[in-house]
């Protein structure tokens, strides 16, 4: 589901602060190496998540979901000096080229990559986080949130991607399937979650964004 023309999104893009050299070589392999790349943030939202982080100028970051290490880079990169991003992953077959990607950044010191199941992982971190970004498998978002909401700060913020899901989230109950009822789900718990507000952005596949009161 395209939720602007594409001139008016190659126009924001344009609009838009652009990839830097390193980005842009992640973007470009990503494309090329690795198996479902629309996976990829893509440059409006990375720049967007930049600039929520260069906003709040949170000290930790929680990444669920790593991928290529795209989005990651994009917010290290406005992490102040003394920031650190914590980023988990379930899939070890891009690690090495993730951590290349990381390395030639000169943001290793930066991130803390983790392989593994974040369902295991996030209970075990010890660390309060300013900013959580959700984006990894759909049906586990709600478990995710739950996890790390009492890990992150008051007036902490919590960011899901994808939550329109290609528009899917407009089926009815019946006609809809398992990943598509669980981001129906996900995005009406969070409405409804008395515990945060909440605004839903409908850049490239949706931004739900939390913040805890």
């Amino acid at each position: 589901m395209k939720l602007l023309d594409q001139e008016l999104q190659s126009y924001a893009e344009a609009h838009s602060s652009q990839e830097n050299e390193m980005l842009a070589h992640i973007h470009r392999e990503t494309y090329a190496k690795a198996m479902m790349p629309r996976m990829l943030s893509g440059p409006l939202q990375g720049s967007l998540l930049a600039m929520f982080v260069h906003m709040l100028r949170p000290q930790y970051i929680l990444e669920i979901g790593t991928f290529t290490g795209y989005s990651a880079v994009w917010m290290a990169q406005a992490l102040p000096e003394t920031g650190k991003l914590y980023t988990l992953d379930i899939n070890e077959e891009l690690e090495e080229r993730v951590r290349d990607y990381f390395a030639k950044a000169g943001l290793a010191g930066k991130i803390d990559y983790r392989i593994g199941n974040a369902l295991d992982i996030i209970p075990g971190l010890e660390v309060t986080f300013d900013l959580v970004f959700i984006d990894a498998d759909k049906i586990n978002y709600r478990r995710y949130y739950d996890l790390v909401f009492d890990k992150v700060r008051k007036n902490g913020f919590i960011i899901a991607d994808n939550v329109l899901w290609s528009g899917k989230v407009l089926q009815k109950t019946e006609e809809s399937d398992k990943q598509t009822q669980a981001m129906i789900n996900f995005n009406q718990y969070i409405h409804n979650d008395t515990r945060v507000e909440n605004v839903l952005l409908p850049i490239r596949d949706g931004l739900m964004i939390a913040r805890k009161l």
